[in-house]
């Protein structure tokens, strides 16, 4: 195996900057990608830019007004193929075209069949050197829901389960507060805040009183990271398949909520200024798959699913789970308590292997990142 050459090197370098920068937009950049940019000439980085919220520039326009003429002939490092058609903001491709920049290296190709390759082409058109596919295994882990939306129409849904050392979520009588401590619960702050939507089920929040709200008192994040999260709060959705959970309840008063029924609507919801889509499946339940549509169809791409056994199981037993962010408390409920899942498996065979991809301590508690492996043949 050949060792990476001297310029594949200053590539990645600068690209992982440019992704340090991307990140910076992790909490504001909904429905759009986060993304970053980095222009480089003679070997100096001379602009720097990311992509704040949707509405405002791009990273490479960031990137280019910090750069001015010394952006004539550079390099710019940017974590996405530059866009090439027009919407809420001009193409960043003709950006860089008139900056005069001399190479474009992307970490990949943007997945949007707006831009899929035309912005490479516009610039390569125009004798601007392109290379594409730079640390593009990070570049995707950043925006996994907007490359879901993309690909497949639909949103990267991960599931929030926190539970006891043995597997238990909540005592018999529905008591859970608190399974985890401090530090767990503002890891699952900054999941909520990183959401297009918070999905839960009227059962969750009839069982906690629950707000579903991102407080900005428990995120953990500076400043400027706070303001940006909470200027741009997830959309809530509640599963509501027989519309049990009164107006009155503080989940409804902590702001304007999308509840989703299988029963017919009801002009209430509207007056109180929320949204009420009916979906109605099999036995009574929720559509599930159409409403991951649905939401996906409306801009969502990181649906984060905080729920009960029920809901949760039914996701799991749909198959609609990208990834599990488990919670684990160094405790035992007992054999009495509420287990993780309500997903009765009866043979080995059924059970749901998982690739955990991350594990740490987080306070006294421990955080798992698993991602649910495809069935043989799936």
């Amino acid at each position: 195996m050949s060792l990476p050459s001297e310029r594949d090197v200053l590539d990645a370098h600068y690209m992982a900057r440019a992704l340090e920068l991307a990140r910076k937009g992790l909490y504001s950049t909904h429905p759009n990608p986060r993304v970053g940019c980095v222009i480089v000439r003679d070997g100096q980085v001379v602009g720097e830019g990311w992509h704040v919220r949707t509405g405002e520039p791009h990273a490479e326009v960031h990137a280019l007004r910090q750069a001015g003429e010394l952006a004539r002939g550079a390099c710019a490092y940017v974590t996405l193929e530059p866009c090439s058609h027009h919407g809420r903001t001009p193409p960043c491709a003709e950006a860089l075209v008139k900056a005069g920049v001399a190479r474009v290296v992307a970490a990949m190709q943007d997945p949007n069949p707006q831009v899929a390759g035309q912005g490479l082409k516009r610039l390569a058109d125009v004798g601007i050197e392109v290379a594409s596919g730079v640390l593009e295994a990070e570049a995707r882990a950043l925006n996994p829901g907007f490359l879901k939306r993309m690909e497949h129409g639909l949103p990267f849904v991960r599931v929030k389960l926190a539970m006891s050392l043995d597997g238990r979520t909540a005592m018999a009588s529905g008591e859970s507060q608190w399974i985890t401590g401090p530090a767990a619960r503002s890891a699952v702050q900054r999941l909520r805040a990183r959401s297009s939507v918070v999905l839960t089920s009227a059962q969750s929040v009839l069982a906690d009183n629950a707000r579903m709200t991102v407080r900005a008192d428990e995120l953990g994040l500076d400043a400027d990271s706070t303001a940006l999260a909470m200027a741009r709060p997830p959309l809530r959705v509640l599963i509501d398949g027989r519309l049990r959970l009164p107006l009155t309840a503080p989940f409804f008063l902590a702001g304007p909520v999308l509840v989703v029924t299988a029963a017919a609507p009801v002009a209430q919801y509207a007056q109180a200024g929320h949204d009420l889509l009916s979906l109605p499946g099999t036995d009574g339940h929720v559509d599930l798959p159409a409403l991951l549509r649905e939401l996906a169809r409306r801009g969502a791409s990181e649906v984060l699913v905080e729920a009960g056994p029920g809901l949760a199981g039914a996701f799991a037993q749909q198959g609609l789970v990208d990834e599990y962010q488990l919670f684990i408390a160094a405790k035992f409920l007992g054999s009495s308590a509420r287990p993780l899942l309500d997903w009765p498996l009866a043979r080995m065979s059924e059970a749901q292997a998982l690739n955990i991809t991350d594990m740490r301590a987080v306070g006294d508690d421990w955080r798992v990142t698993a991602i649910p492996v495809p069935a043989p043949g799936v």
